[in-house]
């Protein structure tokens, strides 16, 4: 997919990353990003003409994102239970640093049945992107050994997302970065038990 934008487009969409992670789609309107950007509205209209079109392309980017940072790992670290760990100090990072404390598309999915659809779409796909992901990570740890797997690695490469994003909730609930490593590094450690 192509997503080369203008410098400002860019910085819209920027900010309506931030705006999607800090409360989701129907968090913010083009008013807000007017604000941010010291844009008028009629200018965002002209880069982006619908709301759902500017989140789709912020989705969109995110995912591609996502996958570069999934093979700059598979390409930088062989051992499945050493990648876990890199994945959920990434979040762990982001959520200390207040960079990106929420995954957009997590945010959205609470959101799915009230989003257009070309977003939901997106959501949809980053999640099994997310899933194939981490399902071919514990595969591979099952197969050297370093993993038990109660179930298929499909249910469990979910399971093991719904505890992260739970994670981060969880975080972002108490007000504690420290709830999010709390919450995962039980959930590797069981990954790991008696393999």
């Amino acid at each position: 997919m192509n997503t080369e934008l203008s410098p400002k487009a860019t910085e819209i969409v920027m900010h309506a990353k931030l705006l999607l992670a800090a409360g989701g789609y129907n968090s913010f309107s083009y008013a807000d990003i007017s604000e941010r950007v010291h844009i008028s509205k009629a200018s965002i209209h002209h880069h982006f003409p619908s709301k759902a079109e500017l989140v789709r392309v912020v989705v969109a980017r995110y995912r591609e994102e996502a996958r570069v940072g999934m093979a700059m790992l598979d390409s930088q670290v062989s051992d499945p239970l050493a990648e876990l760990h890199a994945y959920t100090d990434y979040w762990s990072t982001c959520i200390y640093e207040g960079t990106s404390s929420f995954c957009i598309c997590a945010m959205l999915a609470a959101e799915l049945l009230t989003i257009p659809g070309l977003v939901a779409e997106e959501v949809r796909g980053h999640f099994q992107d997310q899933t194939i992901w981490l399902g071919t990570i514990l595969q591979k740890g099952a197969a050297q050994g370093q993993f038990r797997l109660w179930d298929s690695p499909v249910v469990e490469a979910g399971t093991f997302m719904a505890t992260v994003h739970g994670a981060m909730l969880a975080a972002r609930a108490y007000g504690d970065p420290q709830t999010f490593q709390a919450i995962v590094r039980p959930a590797i450690s069981k990954l790991t038990q008696a393999a």
